[in-house]
């Protein structure tokens, strides 16, 4: 069963959509950082993606605790989810439900239509950030490659049949 989700992220190979010792003063700053980078990525314009990851923190913060946040938002004309990862040098102000600052942002993009795999990846995400070894390894990736490691996907051992 998947445990990671370094494939969300980038399927490419070359550790695009993962960043490390980001310096942002506040949570508008780590938003618009990895906004700026899904669009390059996504070719989605930029005020778009603003537009509607604003209207979903709106609705509640997505710091969900732990020092970690998952902004997301659901995509007209995107065609396939899109994850940006940035492990922030000090945490900022999320608005996080612990009250804890977060310095772990992933911002994660769905098609509009996505339905259950939009919750889907979210779960994974959130399911590998809750994951105590996980997050300090992630905290502790010096550069991309390390983060894309931390966050591979691990298959349980088969049982022998």
């Amino acid at each position: 069963m998947p445990t990671g989700f370094d494939d969300l992220v980038d399927n490419t190979g070359q550790d695009a959509g993962f960043g490390v010792g980001i310096t942002c003063a506040d949570k508008a700053a780590a938003l618009n950082w990895l906004i700026q980078r899904a669009a390059v990525r996504t070719g989605v314009d930029a005020g778009l993606i603003t537009e509607r990851v604003m209207l979903r923190e709106a609705l509640g913060s997505t710091g969900f605790g732990g020092g970690v946040a998952i902004p997301h938002a659901r995509i007209v004309g995107l065609a396939a989810i899109a994850v940006e990862i940035a492990v922030l040098v000090a945490p900022v102000d999320f608005g996080a439900i612990d009250d804890l600052p977060v310095d772990i942002v992933v911002l994660m993009l769905s098609p509009e239509a996505a339905g259950a795999d939009h919750l889907k990846a979210l779960a994974r995400i959130s399911r590998t950030l809750r994951d105590a070894d996980r997050l300090a390894a992630v905290r502790a990736a010096g550069d991309s490659a390390e983060l894309r490691r931390a966050l591979q996907i691990v298959e349980a051992p088969r049982k022998a049949a």
